[in-house]
């Protein structure tokens, strides 16, 4: 018997396992035979990839062309989350996805898509780009449609750009955080939010006020602006919002993103306030891990790979030379409740 032969049993057993399909389909796969769906033979290349084994050569797939997709930076949890799963999508249809990162100094949008015209990629997906910056121009996006460039904007929307837009619905996240803290007794909410002049920003400041009104925890939308401090979209920003808002007596604590929440949490712990207790605190994103912090974070879930799956389709239609609706797709977020949100505490008592 060959001393290798249990190393190719176990492998074939493991990948079987992980791929959820027969040894028999595996060995097909690995060895190039016709006759297996292309889900199930992505499936066993997956598997191959999660068990750290290299693909046979004749598995390597040649490329159907390059598509760049531009992330503003990394630090957020949910940008490698869309980048996952937009890059594993890409994939699946045989192009090869070029990641550009932004960091601040770095390389900006306009310098990747020099970029990635000098190597004739077939599209670029934007994902919360200067198509977002209500300050920022938007020429540079029709100079790419004038060059017939397919493209593709997540999370933002540029009205008179001639590009699909794919985003999330920013009124209702903040709806849902409003209404689900309000029915556990809270009447001071405040908002923790990043930058006003992003689309997102500005959609969830919009909705927050009408939300406090519809509610009922302030008369008018002029008054819900005292409920509202706007800083960056990062743990510091979070944690200084949050600050200012239990300063001035908020129980609660709606943030633009689960960065921000973490920022609340550690504003309300330095205080001597306990989470959820004393204050609740819903972040938004449900990025990956969240669900492990300390409590677990109540937050409103982006839905991200619904987002992506969008994005590849239209994406994929334009590089074929057929037109993407031109309407902005808005998916609907999810209120996953967790830990950090709680009853609303009695009236705060001072230490004598």
């Amino acid at each position: 018997m060959s001393p290798t032969l249990p190393h190719v049993r176990t492998r074939l057993t493991d990948l079987a396992e992980q791929a959820g399909v027969s040894t028999a389909t595996v060995s097909r796969v690995l060895n190039g035979k016709a006759g297996v769906a292309s889900e199930t033979r992505q499936a066993v290349l997956a598997a191959l990839d999660l068990l750290g084994y290299e693909r046979p050569e004749k598995l390597r797939n040649r490329s159907a062309g390059l598509v760049g997709l531009i992330v503003p930076e990394l630090t957020n949890p949910v940008f490698p989350a869309f980048a996952q799963i937009i890059e594993s999508l890409l994939s699946e249809h045989g192009y090869t996805p070029l990641l550009c990162t932004q960091s601040p100094g770095g390389t900006t949008e306009d310098e990747y898509v020099e970029m990635l015209l000098d190597h004739a990629v077939d599209g670029i997906v934007f994902i919360s780009g200067l198509h977002a910056d209500t300050q920022a121009s938007h020429d540079r996006y029709e100079r790419l449609r004038s060059r017939g460039m397919p493209i593709v904007l997540v999370n933002g929307y540029a009205p008179g750009v001639d590009a699909p837009f794919v985003s999330p619905d920013d009124v209702a996240s903040v709806e849902l955080s409003v209404r689900h803290l309000e029915s556990l007794g809270h009447r001071k909410i405040g908002l923790a939010i990043g930058p006003g002049r992003f689309v997102p920003a500005q959609r969830k400041l919009a909705g927050f006020a009408d939300a406090l009104v519809r509610h009922g925890l302030v008369s008018d939308v002029a008054e819900a602006q005292e409920h509202i401090v706007v800083t960056l979209f990062t743990v510091e920003g979070g944690q200084a919002a949050a600050g200012e808002l239990i300063d001035s007596g908020h129980t609660a604590i709606v943030c633009g993103s689960d960065l921000m929440a973490l920022g609340a949490i550690r504003a309300a712990r330095a205080r001597g306030l306990r989470v959820p207790e004393d204050v609740s605190v819903v972040g938004y994103d449900d990025s990956p891990l969240i669900a492990f912090t300390d409590p677990p974070l109540t937050t409103v879930r982006q839905p991200v790979s619904a987002m992506g799956q969008a994005a590849i389709s239209a994406l994929l239609t334009e590089i074929s030379g057929d037109r993407a609706p031109r309407s902005e797709l808005l998916f609907q977020p999810e209120l996953i409740v967790r830990g950090s949100t709680g009853a609303a505490p009695g009236p705060r008592l001072d230490n004598p």
